[in-house]
């Protein structure tokens, strides 16, 4: 066969997504922060994009005026040719004003402001540099950089912080620092003494030797190699003795965490209010040494929407706490106004000029239309779960996307990624945007319920519960048909450990 060129005429459809509408849908799923993070790089790269600045009389300004002035600002500012009162220009060399009785008094001018002032009594009172300024004073202005800067150690920096101040020698300061290194995030032993061995090219009795020293620094438990030494470094330092303790640690321990006291009472020959007074002491002490040390920073959720109720209705607001107003630069515009010349490089400067705008106007328009299909969807939240918003997590509706997405005239997949990573503070507390969208359960003669109501009930069921005799899972079911909710066992128990709530038997109290 042979090959040949050809031309054809084909005709076809497809989706091209341009750089501007990647834009949009990149915006649209950043949170508050991230937002702000963009906006602020976009300042710094783009030249044609400022941010809007916004002149706001200061308190310092409203208290000089005086009260007619204050009272008439609004009006003097709205008068053409005339500033505010807040604007007026006063100079030392300017004409004396009279007064409105036609005295011949003057309001003072800088200098006379200026010359008033005691000087000496200023700079004791406000000391500029020096220990003044830190000695002898509590407020917040004037701490000193120490109370204000603070770094949170890790393990192996406590650890090591610790083995300096201790009397460690030169061999054993470099053994300790082989067995930190070893340390997980528990704060235990990972491998064995003869693994720490091999890697510093000691002997095993010497690493155990140095062990058995770091094992008594803080925190108590340390460098365990697992629970049951853990257990036992904290009942020795805490000089704890009780020989039916010591046993449930040393040789029951596993009976003790699946909770089989009938077996414990048949093995060690006593009562359960005995075994129930001795495992209440196990489980004060700390099974994980290091988890005061996580790197695991807490995370603060600053909320995009807040919802208000305001007599019978509820508003939205958007949160643009820290987002810069933009806008593009007059300088230039005018410099898209002027006429290009005939030079390459004028119209090489132009060009440049157009696209920057151009891209400063694209970003603007996608903020806005982020804020605007936020609030839509927040709206349409609102109208759907109207309940929840009114009596609590009880009276969650099932909802879905498509819901959501036919009631604004959008499609799911914007919804979905508006409701992304996005919170919204709420007279019940602040959830984010998909918690509100759930499974239905459904119910005997009734309309269906969402999964997270279904997940509160169970866990105020739990929570009632006697903690002698914790109700089953299959219990759970009964009581929830009894409330006309049909539901298995099954997803009563996948709800209950999505909420990181123990089983029935791992639960129970005794004593």
């Amino acid at each position: 066969m042979a090959i040949q060129l050809k031309q054809q005429l084909k005709l076809s459809q497809q989706l091209v997504m341009t750089p501007q509408l990647q834009q949009a849908i990149k915006l649209l799923q950043l949170n508050q922060l991230e937002l702000v993070a963009v906006v602020e790089q976009e300042l710094q790269e783009n030249p044609c994009l400022e941010e809007e600045e916004r002149e706001v009389e200061t308190a310092a300004e409203l208290s000089d005026a005086s009260p007619s002035e204050y009272e008439s600002s609004e009006a003097d500012s709205m008068s053409e040719g005339e500033a505010p009162p807040s604007e007026m220009d006063f100079t030392s060399e300017g004409p004396a004003e009279t007064s409105i009785d036609g005295s011949d008094s003057a309001d003072p001018t800088d200098m006379d402001k200026i010359n008033d002032v005691d000087w000496a009594a200023y700079m004791e009172s406000q000391p500029q540099t020096g220990l003044e300024s830190r000695v002898g004073r509590d407020d917040d202005e004037h701490r000193s950089l120490e109370a204000t800067l603070t770094s949170r150690p890790n393990l192996a920096q406590h650890l090591e912080w610790q083995i300096q101040l201790s009397d460690f020698d030169e061999e054993e300061v470099n053994i300790s620092e082989w067995i930190v290194g070893n340390l997980d995030e528990r704060g235990y032993l990972v491998g064995t003494v003869e693994d720490v061995a091999d890697q510093a090219g000691l002997a095993p009795e010497e690493v155990e030797r140095v062990l058995l020293k770091v094992q008594q620094l803080d925190p108590v438990g340390v460098a365990a190699r697992d629970l049951r030494e853990c257990l036992m470094i904290q009942l020795k330092r805490l000089r704890i003795d009780d020989p039916l303790v010591l046993s449930l640690v040393e040789e029951h321990l596993e009976l003790l965490q699946k909770r089989d006291f009938r077996r414990l009472v048949k093995l060690l020959g006593t009562t359960e209010s005995a075994i129930a007074a001795a495992s209440r002491v196990i489980a004060s002490l700390e099974p994980r040494p290091g988890r005061d040390f996580g790197s695991d920073e807490p995370v603060y959720i600053t909320p995009d929407i807040y919802v208000h109720k305001v007599g019978e209705d509820f508003h939205v607001l958007l949160n643009e706490d820290g987002l810069p107003k933009l806008r593009i630069s007059e300088a230039y515009k005018q410099v898209m106004t002027k006429d290009a010349s005939e030079s390459d490089e004028s119209r090489e400067t132009r060009d440049y000029v157009q696209d920057k705008v151009r891209s400063a106007m694209w970003i603007i328009k996608s903020i806005h239309q982020r804020q605007r299909t936020i609030y839509k969807v927040t709206e349409s939240i609102i109208e759907h779960q109207r309940e929840f918003f009114e009596k609590g997590v009880s009276h969650l509706k099932p909802l879905n996307l498509r819901d959501v997405a036919d009631d604004i005239g959008m499609h799911e997949s914007t919804v979905s990624r508006v409701t992304t990573n996005k919170y919204v503070h709420t007279p019940q507390g602040i959830y984010e945007l998909k918690y509100f969208f759930n499974s239905s359960i459904s119910r005997v003669g009734g309309e269906a319920l969402a999964s997270e109501s279904v997940k509160e009930r169970i866990r105020k069921i739990i929570s009632s519960e006697d903690a002698r005799r914790p109700v089953s899972d299959q219990r759970i079911v009964d009581m929830l048909k009894d409330a006309d909710i049909d539901i298995a066992r099954r997803t009563v128990t996948k709800y209950r450990e999505a909420m990181r709530i123990l089983s029935s038997t791992k639960r129970r109290q005794v004593g």
